[in-house]
Parts: structure tokens; sequence; C-alpha cells
């Protein structure tokens, strides 16, 4: 038996839509696999009945399909689905490299993020690694036709996660069809900017590079008081606040010393418009890990 931990992720960072990708600390899901004549799978942990079983719609029965390599698979979910936090690519993660490790595949990297990209496609309806590439590799990571490039970064972050669900399919179903010039040159000054700040470890320019005029307004009106804890954020310290994957957790960049301040406000931001929510202090994290 292989187990590992995979860790929660938060894509897109506001202007890198299907492109940026962010590890974080925690939370997180353990996965245990171990040989088997056909793929099974078992689920426990939070929102676990919300998860089918039958390994044809699970991320990870996908991920054991591609890799041609039939398991029986443990999953204990940290990382509650439709949070925006990059579930079912922590699952999907996990056993791309779980197996790998059972199998001694001697798969690279890049290999097991796209067949773990794969089981993404399950939930998506596209085989989009934006999630698995930093579940996978860990730190920032810029996903391109051309390849996946990976950075280290060291940040402190707070992940806030309302008691709502917005499903993938339903954020991407409101994504504009087409967007002015002066918003792309915008939203390109801005990647290129939050680029530089993770090379840099600078929160400020991180969180400057945040912004986008483009996809997140859209899905902005999914989430219940997002202007509201976003306002919150700010003013309690983080440099700079936007919707983490599909929603609804929102992600915050701060300095250590802010970030205690920054969940308590956007607890109670969420709490003021009637929505319960969990904050995580975190900041980005390794990759999938085996335990």
């Amino acid at each position: 038996m292989v187990t590992v931990r995979a860790p929660a992720t938060s894509a897109n960072l506001g202007s890198g839509f299907d492109v940026f990708g962010l590890a974080l600390a925690r939370p997180a899901d353990v996965v245990r696999v171990e040989r088997a004549e056909t793929t099974s799978i078992e689920i426990t942990g939070v929102g676990s009945r919300y998860i089918p079983t039958d390994p044809a719609d699970n991320t990870a029965g996908a991920v054991a399909d591609a890799l041609d390599a039939p398991a029986r698979i443990e999953i204990d979910k940290g990382v509650r689905p439709s949070s925006g936090l990059g579930s079912s690519a922590a699952s999907a993660a996990a056993t791309a490299v779980a197996i790998d490790r059972l199998y001694d595949l001697g798969h690279d990297a890049e290999t097991l993020v796209r067949a773990a990209a794969e089981g993404e496609a399950v939930v998506s309806g596209e085989a989009h690694a934006d999630n698995v590439a930093p579940a996978i590799l860990g730190g920032f990571t810029i996903v391109t036709a051309g390849g996946i490039t990976a950075i280290d970064a060291s940040l402190s972050l707070v992940a806030c996660l309302p008691e709502t669900v917005v499903s993938t399919r339903d954020a991407r179903g409101v994504v504009p069809a087409n967007a002015s010039m002066d918003d792309l040159v915008e939203t390109v000054g801005a990647a290129a900017t939050l680029t530089a700040g993770m090379a840099r470890d600078d929160p400020e320019l991180v969180g400057r590079g945040m912004h986008d005029s483009v996809v997140t307004p859209e899905r902005a009106a999914l989430i219940d008081g997002y202007e509201r804890v976003g306002e919150a954020a700010r003013e309690a310290g983080a440099t700079g606040v936007t919707i983490s994957g599909a929603g609804p957790a929102m992600l915050a960049v701060c300095r250590p010393g802010d970030r205690r301040s920054v969940a308590a406000a956007m607890i109670d931001a969420f709490d003021a418009v009637g929505v319960e929510s969990r904050a995580y202090q975190t900041e980005v994290g390794q990759g999938v890990e085996i335990l």
C-alpha cells in the first residue's frame, strides 16, 4: 500500500484564468492505494457522501484508468467538494503519484500532471491542469499548451470558505465569450505583475496582480457577500483578494503578521450577510507527499 497527502490548491488567482495555480499548505486529502484486479473506491471525510464511488464517475478512478493501473483506492477527504480549493484535483493528483509509486511506472511529474488532468475532466468536462499541476509540483505553477512552469514561492495566505456551493460547471457557464482589447491588456499586465511577485515572494506585487476585470466580476455574482468580504480583508491588511478557482472560497494574500486579522475579518463579513464560513490560515505549500 502507498499512502500520500495531496494539498488543496487555488487556481486562476484572478488574472491567470485556466493558467495559474497555487498549492496551499492546508487543507489536504490523504489517499491510500493498493494493487487490485479491478479499481474500487472508498471515500471518507468532509463531503464524502456527495462524491461518487463508481470509478467511471470519480476523478481518482479516471486517473487509474488513464495510467492503466487498477487499484483499490481509499480517499480521506480534507478538502471539501465544490469549494474552489481543488478538491477533485487533490484526489486525482494523489492517485496519480500513488499509482506511479505502487506500480513503479517511473513517469515524470509532467506526465503525472496530464494523467491527473484526465481525472479533472470527470468533474468539469475538460482536462484542465491548473489545479493538478500545483497539487503535484507544489508552489506556484503556470500551465500552457507548451508545458508547465513551477516557481517556488513563500507567501502567507487566507482561504475563506463559505457554507455555500458553486459548481465548476456553473462557474464556467458565466465566463464571457469575448473581452475588449483594453481588458486583455490590463489582464496581461496583472498576470505579469503577479508572476514577478511570486518570483520575489512579494505580497504587494502578488496582491496587485490578482486584479481581473474579465472573469472574476461574473463569477463574483455567484458568491453572496463577495464585495463585502473582499473589502473587509483588505481593510484588515490583505494585499489582494480574489475568488479561489471556481469559488465559493475566497483567497487573500497578506503579510504573516496580518493573517489572523484577515481571517477574522473575512469570517465576520460573511456572517454579516448571513453566511457561515471557515477560514484556513495557510501559506504556499508543497506538492503531493508520499507518507
